[in-house]
């Protein structure tokens, strides 16, 4: 992570302003609405939302990324002086605008763009995308690098690495551990796990998440991207990078440096604490989020977590170990049978093996040195994962049909 120069936010763009973490991004500012000039908030397709939150924040811009709602945007901010733009290159050009912090909230690969565009700005941008380190980490790092910019990681364990770290040097660190809160199969065998439906995949214990990053959560693939992330933002090998599952989500992460001393970071489960952190980095700002009530956390449990069951864990640090284009490739297969599972096509142990397969038929593993070269291989993970989707969908038919005719 670039260090950087202080830098106190003041003019603010927020890309995914209408998502779970722009929406608690736009909950700070609203507080502290004097400290903040609003430049841009970019949303996908809520415009009601939108609309509300650029009046709310008089911003100078409101984007929406379904082109087909332009219309609907101007009309519900005319009057307002609020300028209205959509479509994927109103996107981009909204990233670009000259800011001081940047929220990087757009999910997927959708969001890959418009990071690399707000990191070109050379200030500060609060990235929680994991796709542009995942995906494009290379690309990224080196946008960063190129124009002075400084990355504050959203996420809460590389959020929670950031602040134990308290400015040590990363030779002096042994070790970081993310915490995982083991989802809502924590305690689940294999065979509970294959008939799970996604209503109770989305039944997350602890935290309030969009669904694609639920599911994630439940297969613990979100913990395998995070191992990506952290390797990526802190310059880790695989090794140094522990995962232990602590349902209290108590602790969000630690880092073990080479004395012997292990550092932590705890709050309650809000994402609103990391994202003010990055918010009014070097600084601290108030927020409203419940304090962390040690008397009443009578136990911290952590566990290792199995492996077996949560098989897309494994693969990431697999693809990790591999690096070129397999972790691009790993999310894009990932999201595919993520929206195939909500959607029915596939059960929940389908998200892990459908991931399994398209490694296995990549055939090979090239370096990543554009962003074209990034959408290239994920537009091909995808590709793989749909047919391998499809495949099984043919297989368990005339397993039935079979079974009819029988």
């Amino acid at each position: 992570m670039n260090s950087g120069s202080a830098v106190k936010p003041r003019r603010i763009t927020v890309l995914g302003s209408t998502g779970s973490i722009g929406t608690s991004t736009v909950d700070l500012l609203k507080r502290e609405k004097d400290e903040f000039d609003v430049r841009a908030l970019v949303g996908g397709r809520n415009v009601k939302l939108l609309a509300e939150q650029a009046k709310d924040l008089r911003a100078e811009l409101a984007v929406i990324h379904d082109e087909s709602l332009y219309a609907e945007l101007k009309a519900a901010l005319a009057g307002t002086g609020i300028k209205a733009a959509a479509g994927r290159q109103a996107v981009i050009d909204a990233a670009a605008l000259e800011a001081d912090w940047t929220m990087a909230a757009i999910t997927g690969a959708a969001g890959l763009e418009p990071a690399l565009a707000a990191a070109r700005n050379g200030h500060a941008i609060a990235l929680a995308n994991k796709e542009a380190l995942v995906c494009a980490g290379d690309v990224m790092l080196r946008a960063v690098r190129e124009a002075g910019a400084t990355l504050l990681p959203v996420d809460s364990e590389h959020n929670a690495i950031a602040q134990a770290l308290g400015g040590c040097s990363m030779e002096s660190v042994e070790k970081i551990v993310l915490t995982a809160s083991g989802g809502p199969f924590r305690k689940s065998s294999l065979e509970e796990m294959r008939a799970a439906t996604p209503q109770k995949a989305l039944k997350h214990p602890t935290w309030s998440m969009g669904a694609k990053i639920t599911i994630d959560s439940a297969s613990m693939a979100n913990k395998g991207l995070e191992v990506i992330e952290a390797a990526r933002l802190f310059g880790l090998t695989e090794d140094q990078i522990d995962v232990l599952i602590h349902p209290q989500s108590a602790v969000h992460g630690l880092v073990q440096f080479k004395d012997g001393s292990l550092v932590a970071q705890m709050g309650s489960a809000d994402m609103r604490i990391p994202i003010a952190h990055t918010l009014a980095w070097p600084q601290r700002m108030n927020t409203p989020c419940q304090r962390l009530d040690l008397s009443a956390l009578s136990t911290l449990e952590f566990e290792a977590p199995d492996e077996n069951r949560f098989i897309p864990l494994r693969l990431a640090r697999q693809v990790l170990r591999a690096g070129g284009a397999a972790p691009a490739v790993f999310s894009a297969a990932n999201e595919i049978a993520v929206d195939a599972f909500l959607n029915g096509r596939i059960g929940f142990l389908g998200i892990g093996e459908t991931i399994d397969s398209v490694l296995q038929v990549m055939p090979e593993n090239p370096e990543l040195k554009t962003l074209d070269d990034v959408l290239e291989w994920d537009a091909k993970g995808r590709m793989w994962a749909e047919e391998h989707i499809l495949k099984q969908g043919d297989r368990l038919r005339n397993i039935s049909e079979n079974s009819v005719h029988a």
